[in-house]
C-alpha cells in the first residue's frame, strides 16, 4: 500500500496568493499596453460648466481678440476686458463702470455665432456708467469692435429686448443661423435696494455688417 501524502495548508494558501498577484500583474500590464502603446486615453468627467464646454468646442479663430468697443451715436469708446462665469453660473462683468466685458468662452465678435458683451448701467454720484444710454439705440444704428490687429468689425442694431433678471436668456448666447452677431447686455428698469440690482435686463441685438 502506498503511503498517503499529507497536505500542507500553508503551502496551498501561499500558492493561491502568488497566483492572485501574478494575475493582477498580468492585468496591469495589459492595461498599460492599451494606455501607452495603443494610446487609448481614459475619459474624465468634465467639471466645467456646460455652457463653457459647449462654446469652447465650437470657438473658431477667424478673427482676433477684441480690444475696443465703439458706439458713435451714444459716444461710447471703451476698452473691452474678458470675463467668464460667476460661481452661480451667470455671465460675469467687469468691475470698472467705464469698461465693458466680453464673454470669452463664446464666439469672438465677427466669428459665427453670438458674441456677448456686458456693461454697467447706473450712476455713482454724478458719474454715469458706460451703458447708461444703451437703451436709446435703434434699429440701424452702428456698433464697432476693434480687434488686436486693428481691424474694425461693424455690426448693425437689429432690435432690443428687455428680460426679467431670472428669465431664460439662452437665445442671447446661442445662435444656429450660421451668421455673426453681437449682443450687448446691461441693466434697466428701477433700482431695487433690497436685491441690490435693477428690475430688468436690456439686450441690444446686432448683426455683422455685410461688406
Amino acid at each position: 500500500m502506498k503511503p498517503t501524502r499529507t497536505r500542507h495548508p500553508k503551502k496551498s494558501l501561499l500558492q493561491r496568493v502568488i497566483f492572485a498577484i501574478t494575475l493582477v500583474l498580468i492585468i496591469a500590464a495589459a492595461v498599460f499596453l492599451l494606455l501607452v502603446v495603443f494610446k487609448i486615453k481614459p475619459q474624465n468627467k468634465s467639471t466645467q460648466p456646460t455652457i463653457r464646454t459647449a462654446v469652447t468646442q465650437k470657438k473658431s479663430i477667424k478673427v482676433d481678440l477684441p480690444i475696443r468697443l465703439v458706439i458713435p451715436i451714444i459716444k461710447v469708446d471703451t476698452t473691452i476686458n474678458y470675463v467668464g462665469l460667476t460661481t452661480d453660473g451667470a455671465m460675469d462683468i467687469d468691475k470698472d463702470p467705464d469698461r465693458v466685458a466680453w464673454y470669452e468662452f463664446g464666439p469672438r465678435p465677427g466669428d459665427e455665432g453670438n458674441a456677448v458683451i456686458a456693461g454697467h448701467y447706473g450712476w455713482i454720484g454724478d458719474k454715469g456708467a458706460v451703458f447708461n444710454e444703451l437703451h436709446t439705440l435703434k434699429k440701424g444704428d452702428l456698433i464697432s469692435v476693434i480687434d488686436k490687429k486693428g481691424v474694425t468689425i461693424n455690426f448693425i442694431v437689429s432690435k432690443s429686448q428687455k428680460y426679467d433678471p431670472e428669465a431664460d436668456a439662452t437665445s442671447v448666447f446661442k445662435s444656429i443661423d450660421g451668421k455673426s452677431h453681437l449682443n450687448l447686455i446691461t441693466c434697466n428698469g428701477v433700482w431695487e435696494s433690497s436685491k441690490n440690482t435693477y428690475t430688468e435686463r436690456l439686450v441690444i441685438f446686432s448683426d455683422k455688417e455685410i461688406q
